[in-house]
Order: structure tokens, then sequence, then C-alpha cells
């Protein structure tokens, strides 16, 4: 009988090849005669194409007046025009194929849709019929705000919502960016008539941005374009006043407390830079090696060495005005302290040591990789040109920025550490049981202790 032979498996790891060069596809740059701007990247590669209308002004425009107008507004462009129902909308998107769907963040209210090539026209035509023109229906208004007060009431039930409410309220104070969502209350008052003032201010053409990825000629691609927005007109939007933000000199504690709460979420944050900054890439490799990668000096101390939490992670958000950085870990409650010693010991540690190299290889690769992976798709690479041209980085910044990532030092690295993560000043969010966690959470420093809903309770 016959037996297979089996060859031996090799116990040497194949090496590494080469990293392959990104081939970038033809991008243009337009005008339209209503005052848009645009910038269109031709990619051939499938008969779809991606588009995305940005509006310059997001939840922060409003927050402190109306906090819920802006996601309210966005929630409700695709429910019906003057010229077309809610029916008419989805019938239509599901006749030629498409997706559409609208959102509001901080700094930027979008449209974005994608569809097959062959229907860009008709796909092009309802995004501008539903950004100019929307009719905000009084029973899809009434609606859409009842699941806003829903959804806000389901979120503060999250220890990862109300750990980043708070977070955010220490950082930055009285200004906009302090408010991540509204409360109940808030989302119910607002009226169908604020969110008509909201889109007839801000929803301008001259504040707006268009980007588009796909099957098209960039010549026709505009003409439809110019046919789909002719007309539309409207001011320039004023930006407010910048609001100071507060200092903040030592460590303090801001903890929620959530009886009975069997696990904490752990924050620690300070204020950093925005993505224009010229050390933002260097800081960038240096969150990646303290925490930002899954084989970063955090995730090896406490997930691996440790075994306090599954994933730790660190990360630098970037607003259109300031930026932070942040560590996040969710830990068992008798951890809690013993977590945010190694949490302060690695920054502390990147801040005064040398990076090693291997360190540094790994981590260049791991950026330089996911860069990669996220232009392989029509909506990742719709998703890279949205942060250059929304944040108004370089024009070439898609292009250089492997070669950039690569040229980082170990030196520049740990001078970007000891500049933005500011281990002795770091502000520290607990979400727990305060009767449980207290204790370890004045070894940090002064406490103060607020419920759910943003109340204080006690403060040291």
């Amino acid at each position: 009988m016959a037996t297979d032979v089996v060859a031996p498996i090799s116990p040497l790891t194949p090496p590494l090849t080469a990293e392959r060069p990104v081939v970038w596809p033809e991008r243009a740059a337009a005008q339209l005669s209503c005052g848009i701007a645009v910038h269109l990247v031709e990619r051939h590669t499938i008969p779809k194409f991606s588009i995305q209308l940005f509006i310059r002004s997001g939840k922060a425009m409003a927050a402190i007046t109306d906090p819920a107008v802006a996601e309210l507004t966005s929630a409700l462009l695709r429910t019906g025009t003057a010229t077309r129902s809610e029916n008419a909308v989805d019938d239509e998107l599901r006749r030629i194929g498409a997706e559409l769907g609208a959102g509001a963040g901080a700094d930027a209210s979008w449209i974005a849709a994608t569809g097959l090539s062959e229907f860009s026209p008709e796909l092009l035509a309802m995004v501008a019929d539903l950004a100019r023109h929307p009719a905000f229906p009084i029973g899809p208004f009434e609606r859409e705000r009842g699941n806003a007060v829903e959804a806000v009431r389901l979120e503060r039930t999250s220890p990862a919502f109300l750990a980043s409410e708070r977070l955010r309220k220490v950082l930055f104070g009285e200004h906009p960016y302090a408010i991540v969502a509204p409360t109940e209350e808030q989302v119910a008052a607002t009226s169908r008539e604020q969110i008509a003032e909201f889109h007839q201010i801000h929803y301008s053409p001259a504040n707006a941005l268009l980007l588009a990825v796909g099957d098209f000629s960039a010549t026709q691609f505009v003409e439809q374009l110019e046919r789909a927005f002719s007309g539309w007109s409207g001011p320039q939007v004023e930006q407010p006043d910048e609001v100071p933000l507060p200092s903040h000199f030592g460590r303090h504690v801001w903890l929620v407390h959530v009886p009975g709460a069997v696990q904490t979420q752990i924050a620690a944050a300070n204020l950093a830079i925005t993505r224009n900054h010229p050390d933002w890439l260097r800081l960038t490799l240096a969150n990646a090696i303290y925490g930002g990668a899954f084989h970063s000096r955090l995730v090896a101390n406490i997930r691996e060495q440790k075994g306090y939490t599954y994933s730790p992670r660190s990360g630098l958000t970037a607003l259109r005005r300031h930026g932070y950085f942040s560590v996040h870990a969710a830990v068992r409650n008798e951890v809690v302290a013993a977590t945010l010693t190694e949490m302060f010991y690695e920054l502390d540690r990147i801040r005064a040591l040398p990076v090693r190299d291997d360190e540094l290889s790994d981590a260049r690769a791991y950026l330089s990789g996911v860069f990669s992976l996220g232009i392989a798709t029509l909506d990742g690479l719709a998703g890279q040109l949205a942060t250059v041209y929304v944040n108004e980085l370089p024009e070439d910044y898609l292009e250089t920025y492997r070669d950039k990532i690569r040229a980082v030092t170990a030196e520049e690295v740990i001078a970007a550490a000891r500049a933005y993560f500011d281990s002795s000043n770091s502000q520290i969010i607990l979400v727990g049981d305060a009767g449980q966690i207290g204790e370890q959470a004045r070894l940090f420093g002064d406490v103060q202790v607020y419920d759910a809903q943003g109340k204080l309770l006690s403060a040291d």
C-alpha cells in the first residue's frame, strides 16, 4: 500500500520581500462655477465610484447653543426634498444600485454616496438635491429626533462613552470641542426651525468640498457636477472666535461613578497637536511604539506580561483647531492603580530612553503597511483623500507619506515623546464604582466624582 510522503516543514521563516511601490492614479482638481472646490481621482479597477460632499461646519459650530442640531440636520437630509419624498429617495437608490448616507463630526458634516459609474448623473443629481433642498418633513423630523433621544440614552450606559465625554470636558473646558454629545433634554428641545436655520447658514457652496474616486473621466465628471450643482449659491460661513483652553498642572483624577461596575474604564490624556503640525508624523511613530499598534510597548506590558486587559491602546485625535493624545484600557477594579502605574511607566520610559532599532523598524513597517492597505479600495482611498483635503495638508502628503515615515529617526521619536506625551500633567479619567476604586484613584492625584449625567458628586 502506497503512503504519502510529507515534506518536512522548514523552521525558517521566509524573508520579507521588498515593499511594493504605490502606483498613484491620476488626480485632478477643479472649482465649480458655484464655488465648490473639487478633487477627483480616476481609478478604473471596477465600474463604480464614490463621492463625498463635505460641509465645513460640524457639531462644534453649534455646540454651545444647540449641540444636537448638526447631527439632526445630517440625519434628516435623506428624508426628502421639495421634489423627492423619502420613499422616492429610497426607490431611486435601489433602482440605480447605489448607497447614500450622511453624518456630522466635530468639524464637518457630509453626504457620502457610492454607485455604479453608468448611473453617476442620477446619483450626483440626488446628492445635490439633498444638499440644497431638504424639506425636513415634520413626520421624519419627529422620528429622527426620537431616535436621537434614545441613542443618547443608550450612550450613557457605555463606560467608553462616559470616559470620552468626561475626557473632552476636562481637556477643552468652555471650548465647543468639550461637548461630545447633547443631553436627552437638549435633543428633545431642538426644533425643526433650528435645523432649517442651521442648514440655510452652513450648507453653502462656499463652505463645501467635494471629493470623488472611481471609474470616470475627470473632465466628464466635472461637467456632470456642474449640471448637478448649477445655480447653488450662498455666503461664506464665519468661523467662531477661538476659546482659551484650560491649563492643567499636575495629575488629577476625574471619576465617573457607575454603581456596581465590576470593571473600570481608564483614560489618561493631554493636549497635543493637529495633523498639519510639522511634528505630526514623528508623533505618530512615537505613538505606534508606545501604544498605538498591537506590538507596542503598552500591549506587551499590561496585556501580555501582566494580563490586566486584552486591548490597551493609545491614540492621537486631531480636530481642526486642536488635538490631544490619550491612552485607554478597560480593567478589573482591583488592578486600576497597577494599570495606571504601568501606563505612566511606559510613558516615562519612551520619553527618557532611546528607542531600539528593531522597535523603530517594526513601527515604520506597521504604519507603512496600514497606509498601503488603506488605499487599496475605493472607500479607503476616498478616506485618505478626505484626510488630506479636509485637514488642508500638502498636496503630496499621500505620495510622500511612506518615505517620510521611513525617514523618522530614533532621536526624533524621543523628541516628539518628550514634547507631546505630557506624563506629569496627564488628566486621568476613571469610569467605575467609586466605592471600589476611590482609594486607588487617590494615589494619582486629587479626585472629583461625577455621576453618569455629569453632575458633580464630590471633590477632594
